[in-house]
């Protein structure tokens, strides 16, 4: 795991490459890699590479990057971890391939020589890289199906440059800060900045499942290799598992038997939930020892249900681990906030616990930890793969006449100015709730469209919904040329909107901040491709199953615990910082309108804010 970043000046009558601009990148990502940083310029001085190592596989200098191939024709800088990578090493060196060192960069490298740009397909992990072709003049970005690890880009028709971080690229001083009205919107409605999308013009996140091509004449259109809603299609094409809880054990033992390859201790992020605690089980089962897991408490939450230590002790317990609990306070968020936010690579909404559980790792000594991110987007474990299809078919129907739905909302936005107490989306259930990407904004969104121009310009407002399109956006996380079921279209849009935009986002930067590699084993295309089809696990206990994959299998204190989420008090420390009056209860909502406020007014892009 590491930062890396990139200029190259694809036109001929470019500048060279600035190497103070490369050093200014790299220094802004610092936390990314303590172990190690590297500069690399090509001879004619038209492109260069930067790289920052949190040293995981192969802990000599021989997996320090930029990284060349044996003949100086192949150059590499590469962020993530490639599980796989022994069986490919083994299968290119029965293709003739000599390797110099024990890196799964290196397997990279070789694999590009054996395969191009086709590689991508062959890799089970979490990446961005880049990659210098001399012969034919091209460089290669590459991200990773789901999304895990995050890559930046910018062009500004002379040269292109990357990053793993949308500020390291401003940081360099070479790309324009103009605010983008699309993203700025996106954040707005959604808590997070959807790809492609960021809150300044001049810089691209690179799609999840892509690759980008630049030659001669510049960068390509990013050409997509995989996509979710397609592969759970095909998943559900397929036949039955005739055992499904068997199925879905072996998945999870295969997945986290590859995210446990590492030449250093692997952790893992505890809760008092199932997935994480089946993650620990699993890993005890498999003949790990001397397992830490941390856990995350709040000061506030001692001595109520919401206090996840006491039932993550007693599954640590069960399994072996020596157990820490890192407890946050009201002082400490309010000590850390600065640094917080100038860590955050992107405005969104969450993040925070992974910030402080991050820090705890940190604290530990830990480099790598497993979390049980992505196991709602797989099992059905989020309100929405309930809420959104009843809420599509019974407002189906409704939605087919002309205007009614507009009349409602303007109705009861009416009736709440004038004291109806309901949630501000509530005025929106019949003019979007009747079809998929209406249904899912309501779910999902921070603020409605309608409520844009409150918080915002509301010339702002029209340009960046035009050029966002929202609705359009949520339905082609759907398009597929074949059918899906009412529980694959769910975990589709979850997976490809919410979990990507914002879970693994989130986890990158607050996670890397610490120098700590975040792993994310429900996360792995050849996971999803491995469990039973969609339909079969909509019609299966599959969190149960997911409980009883260790041996022994999760208590029930665990397995019967009411789900609440992983939350926060911010809420209400950011009301008592403000001096507002005490309230009874906790706000639970990081998510809030008014934390979501907060974020944006920390100083993004200056004017856009109201």
């Amino acid at each position: 795991m590491c930062g890396i970043a990139g200029i190259h000046a694809y036109l001929d009558v470019a500048p060279r490459v600035d190497r103070g601009e490369l050093v200014r990148m790299n220094e802004r990502m610092v936390a990314r890699g303590p172990d190690g940083s590297g500069l690399w310029l090509s001879d004619d001085g038209r492109t260069g590479f930067g790289h920052l190592r949190l040293a995981i596989i192969d802990l000599s200098e021989g997996g320090a990057q930029p990284m060349h191939a044996s003949d100086g024709r192949i150059s590499i800088t590469f962020n993530g971890e490639i599980y796989n990578y022994r069986e490919l090493r083994a299968e290119l060196q029965a293709r003739g391939h000599t390797f110099r060192s024990g890196s799964d960069t290196e397997v990279l490298l070789q694999l590009y020589a054996e395969y191009g740009t086709a590689m991508v397909s062959r890799l089970r992990g979490m990446f961005a890289f880049g990659i210098w072709d001399a012969d034919r003049r091209t460089l290669l970005l590459a991200r990773d199906p789901l999304g895990i690890k995050p890559l930046y880009w910018a062009d500004d028709g002379w040269t292109v440059r990357f990053a793993s971080q949308a500020k390291a690229l401003l940081a360099g001083g070479a790309v324009s800060r103009d605010p983008d009205p699309a993203g700025i919107v996106g954040f707005h409605l959604f808590g997070s900045v959807p790809e492609p999308f960021t809150v300044w013009r001049g810089i691209q996140s690179l799609p999840a499942g892509t690759t980008l091509t630049v030659d001669a004449t510049g960068p390509g259109l990013p050409q997509r290799y995989y996509d979710v809603a397609t592969a759970l299609a095909d998943r559900a094409s397929s036949a039955s598992a005739f055992d499904a809880k068997a199925r879905v054990a072996e998945a999870v033992r295969e997945s986290v038997r590859y995210h446990l390859e590492a030449d250093v201790p692997v952790a893992v992020f505890l809760s008092a939930g199932i997935d994480s605690g089946a993650l620990l089980g699993t890993m005890a089962g498999l003949g790990v020892r001397d397992i830490t897991a941390v856990t995350l408490g709040f000061q506030e939450f001692q001595g109520m249900p919401l206090d996840e230590a006491p039932l993550a002790a007693e599954v640590a317990a069960r399994y072996g681990a020596r157990h820490i609990v890192r407890t946050v306070d009201r002082a400490e968020f309010e000590r850390d906030l600065p640094a917080l936010l100038d860590a955050m690579d992107l405005p969104t909404v969450d993040g925070i616990n992974t910030w402080f559980v991050a820090k705890a790792a940190h604290e530990a000594g830990i480099k790598v930890a497993l979390s049980g991110l992505g196991a709602d987007e797989c099992f059905g474990g989020y309100p929405s793969f309930v809420d959104v299809p009843r809420s599509v078919h019974w407002l189906r129907p409704v939605a087919w006449i002309p205007g009614i739905g507009a009349l409602a909302r303007h109705a009861l936005s009416g009736a709440m100015s004038a004291g109806l107490k309901l949630h501000p989306k509530a005025a929106g259930v019949l003019q979007y709730g009747g079809c998929w990407a209406g249904a899912y904004l309501l779910r999902r969104s921070v603020y409605m469209p309608w409520e844009l121009d409150e918080v915002l310009d509301p010339a702002l407002v029209e340009e960046g919904l035009r050029r966002l399109a929202p609705l359009s956006r949520i339905a082609d996380a759907i398009r597929t040329g074949q059918s899906l079921g009412d529980f694959d279209r769910v975990a589709a849009l979850e997976t490809s909107l919410y979990m990507r935009n914002q879970l693994l986002r989130d986890s990158d930067w607050a996670g890397m901040s610490h120098g700590v590699e975040i792993r994310v084993p429900f996360v792995d295309p050849f996971f999803l491709a491995a469990l039973p089809p969609g339909a079969v696990l909509a019609g299966m206990n599959a969190k149960d199953a997911i409980a009883a994959v260790p041996e022994p299998p999760l208590p029930d204190s665990v397995r019967h615990r009411r789900k609440t989420g992983f939350s926060t008090p911010v809420g209400r420390w950011l009301r008592e910082a403000a001096g507002a009056p005490r309230q009874q209860g906790i706000d639970l909502s990081a998510a809030s309108r008014a934390w979501a406020l907060d974020v944006w007014r920390a100083g993004w892009t200056g004017p856009a804010a109201v």
